[in-house]
């Protein structure tokens, strides 16, 4: 007899790159305690710090939370994505969150950055995490073991938590960066090389929010 496949959870959701616990729970039975995911959002900007999170999931999810709903911040409105924050944040078992400013990113270049981000957040769960799965190619420069997930806001579930911390807390000090320095227009663009910002910068030159190595500012 052919079983009926089972329905799919939250149907309002998109199910393509559907994020899972696999890795956490494949690391989790090689012995590693308290697997945690990382990510960061803000590298291609002009303006604004590099911000990262990190989360640790519980050991066991029931097929009713709604943390399966998380996908990769990237794919998200922002009202979904405001929507899972709060979902991260209440489900989760451990999450911290860093970052690096534009100082830090001109002096270190923006990759380097951008791992000192997750390695802050990282060492901001308490207690330490064993391993930590951390989005794209590199590892981090820590003493905590870590191992690089390219597209692992795509396919891990506690990537993708972290992806929407990163990106929401981002968009929030971009707004506030934005009261400060009003005439950039961050609360629309983020920081990000829009002509209309890229237009203003020629016109009035760069504030301290801009990163002054990035072509767009240097120039």
């Amino acid at each position: 007899m052919t079983r009926k496949p089972r329905p799919l959870p939250f149907p309002d959701f998109k199910h393509y790159n559907v994020p899972t616990t696999g890795l956490e729970e494949k690391y989790r039975d090689m012995g590693f305690q308290r697997v945690a995911g990382t990510d960061e959002a803000g590298r291609g900007p002009l303006a604004g710090p590099v911000v990262a999170a990190a989360v640790v999931l519980p050991e066991r999810i029931s097929e009713s939370c709604p943390l399966y709903k998380v996908r990769d911040s990237k794919a998200l409105s922002r009202q979904r994505r405001e929507a899972m924050y709060e979902i991260v944040v209440a489900e989760t078992e451990d999450l911290a969150w860093a970052f690096c400013g534009p100082e830090e990113i001109d002096r270190m270049n923006i990759l380097a950055a951008s791992l000192e981000a997750m390695r802050r957040a990282v060492m901001g769960l308490e207690p330490a995490p064993g391993l930590c799965l951390v989005d794209g190619k590199h590892q981090l420069p820590s003493r905590i073991p870590s191992v690089p997930v390219v597209k692992g806001d795509r396919h891990c579930l506690s990537i993708a938590a972290a992806s929407i911390l990163a990106k929401v807390i981002r968009d929030r000090i971009m707004e506030e960066l934005d009261k400060k320095y009003p005439d950039y227009g961050f609360a629309s663009h983020k920081g990000y090389a829009t002509a209309e910002h890229k237009k203003v910068i020629v016109e009035k030159g760069p504030c301290p929010a801009h990163r002054k190595t990035f072509r767009g500012v240097s120039a």
